[in-house]
C-alpha cells in the first residue's frame, strides 16, 4: 500500500510528520515520492498566518482531486489547519476522510487504517497531551541534519498568534526521551541537531521546576557523532547566563541563536503582549556579543502590527541599523481570526505593511552584505550540503547559517566530498547573502 506524504509549515510541523513516516513505515506502508502512484495520502497542515493557512486548504484541494479520479483510495489531512478547522474540513471537502488533530499523530497508523475502511471521522485527544511513541522517525532532512524538538505548545499568549489554541500549553518533552532520540538519530548519520519548539529557552520548567535548556545541552554535547548543535527560537527574555555559560564551553554548540523579538518599539511591543523592552532587548544582545564574540544572531520582525505609526516603523529601522544582525526575516501582520490583534482598531493596510517590509529587508541587506565582505580571508568549518551540478564546487553552510532560511557557502575544489563532510574553507568572496570559498 503506497503512502504520499505532504509537510507543510514549520520544522516542528516536519518533527511531527518524521514520527508519523516512521509509524507508517514500521507497519509496512510503502513511501512514495510521486503522488499518481498514492493509494493513501496525508497532509500535514499548518495555519500559522493566512499564507499558510491558503496553502494548506489549496494543498487538500489538489490532493482531492486524485480522490475523484479514482485511483486513491484514502486522504488523511492532519496537523493545526486540521486542530483548528476539524469539522469544516470534514463538512466542506468529502473527499477527506480522517482528521487528526495537533496531539493525535501518533494515530496515524488507526488513522489510515479508517480512512481505507471508508469511515469519516475526527480523531482529537486532549489538547495538552503529549505524545511520544516508540518509534524511529524517518528523517527526511537528507540524513546529515536533523531537528530535535524538546517541547510542545506555548504559555506566552502574544495577543498575534494562534499557536497556543492549536498547540496546546508548553509541554517539555522528558530529557532522558530526548538524549534517547538524538543517540538515535546520530546512529543513523545525523551529525547536527537543531533544537527546536515555540520557545526553546523555558525547556525543562514545567517538568523540572527550573529552566534546564542547560543541562538538556551538555548532555547532548556528550553524544558520538553529533558534531554541531544548533539553537532556534530563543525569546529574549528568558536568555540567561547558564545558557550562556554552556554555549561559551561546548564547542558543539554553534554560536549562533534565534531571537524572535518581533518589533522594537515599547508601544508595540506591550500590544503584542512581548515580555520585553527595546532597552531590553538591546542589553541581551550587548551582552550576548561581548561573551560570545562570534555569535551569529537571527531575528524575525512583525511589520504593520495594529496601530504601529510611521515613527514606530522609523524605530524598528534605526534599531535594526544599530544592532546589525546577522541574519534577519520581516513578516507583515496577519490578522488571525480568535487573537486579540485581529480585533484591535487601526489595522494597517496591506500596502503599507508590504512598504515597511520592504524597507526594512532593503537595509537589512546592505548590513548583510557588508558582514559578508568582512568575511573575505577568513577561514571557517563548512558542513556540506550537496555538489553544484556540472561544476567542481560544493554547497554548504557554516556554523552562522540553518538550513533554509540563512544563506550558504559555495566551496571551490576538485576533491570530491560528500554531503555531511565537514570541511575548512578559505572565503574568497561574497555575492549578495552567500559566500565563495576553496577548499583549504
Amino acid at each position: 500500500m503506497n503512502i504520499f506524504f505532504v509537510s507543510l509549515g514549520c520544522d516542528k510541523n516536519l518533527v511531527d510528520s518524521e514520527v508519523m513516516l516512521g509509524l507508517l513505515d514500521a507497519k509496512g506502508y510503502q513511501i512514495v515520492d510521486d503522488e499518481t502512484q498514492a493509494d493513501v495520502m496525508v497532509i500535514n497542515t499548518c495555519c500559522f498566518i493566512h499564507d499558510a493557512k491558503e496553502e494548506s486548504i489549496q494543498t487538500i484541494l489538489d490532493m482531492a482531486r486524485y480522490k475523484e479520479e479514482g485511483r486513491l483510495k484514502a486522504l488523511v489531512v492532519t496537523g493545526c489547519l486540521a486542530q483548528r478547522y476539524k469539522q469544516e474540513i470534514i463538512d466542506e471537502i468529502p473527499e477527506v476522510d480522517v482528521v487528526l488533530g495537533t496531539t493525535s499523530y501518533d494515530k496515524i497508523v488507526e488513522a489510515v487504517e479508517e480512512a481505507l475502511e471508508g469511515k469519516s471521522e475526527v480523531e482529537l485527544a486532549d489538547i495538552d497531551a503529549l505524545p511520544l511513541p516508540e518509534t524511529k522517525r524517518l528523517v527526511t532532512t537528507g540524513g546529515h541534519y536533523a531537528y530535535l524538538k524538546i517541547a510542545e505548545g506555548c504559555d506566552k499568549h502574544c495577543t498575534y498568534c494562534i499557536i497556543p489554541k492549536v498547540r496546546g500549553n508548553y509541554r517539555s518533552v522528558p530529557m532522558e526521551r530526548l538524549i534517547k532520540e538524538a543517540q538515535e538519530l546520530a546512529d543513523q548519520g545525523v551529525k547536527e541537531l537543531i533544537l527546536v519548539a515555540q520557545e526553546t529557552t523555558v525547556y525543562g520548567q514545567d517538568i523540572y521546576g527550573e529552566k534546564s535548556l542547560h543541562k538538556l545541552l551538555k548532555e547532548l554535547c556528550q553524544i558520538k557523532g553529533i558534531r554541531w548543535i544548533r539553537l532556534l527560537y530563543c525569546y529574549p527574555e528568558e536568555i540567561d547566563d547558564n545558557l550562556i555559560q554552556v554555549m561559551k564551553e561546548e564547542p558543539k554548540i554553534c554560536h549562533y541563536l534565534d531571537l524572535p523579538i518581533q518589533h522594537a518599539s515599547d508601544a508595540i511591543l506591550k500590544r503584542m503582549g512581548r515580555r520585553t523592552s527595546k532597552q531590553q532587548l538591546i542589553d541581551t544582545i550587548t551582552k550576548l556579543r561581548k561573551e560570545i564574540p562570534d555569535i551569529a544572531l537571527r531575528t524575525t520582525l512583525i511589520t504593520g502590527f495594529p496601530g504601529e505609526t510611521q515613527e514606530q516603523h522609523e524605530e524598528v529601522m534605526e534599531f535594526v541599523d544599530e544592532m546589525e544582525f546577522e541574519r534577519l526575516g520581516v513578516f507583515t501582520y496577519s490578522p488571525e481570526e480568535d487573537t486579540p490583534a485581529a480585533t484591535m482598531p487601526d489595522q494597517i493596510d496591506e500596502e503599507v505593511k508590504e512598504d515597511r517590509q520592504a524597507d526594512i529587508m532593503e537595509l537589512q541587506q546592505e548590513i548583510v552584505f557588508d558582514q559578508a565582505e568582512d568575511m573575505i580571508g577568513k577561514e571557517v568549518l563548512v558542513m556540506i550540503e550537496g555538489k553544484v551540478a556540472d561544476e567542481n564546487a560544493y554547497v554548504g553552510r557554516t556554523y552562522r547559517d540553518a538550513p533554509n532560511v540563512d544563506g550558504l557557502i559555495f566551496v571551490n575544489t576538485d576533491e570530491e566530498l560528500m554531503t555531511g563532510d565537514f570541511a575548512k574553507v578559505k572565503v574568497t568572496g561574497a555575492a549578495e547573502y552567500d559566500l565563495i570559498g576553496e577548499l583549504m
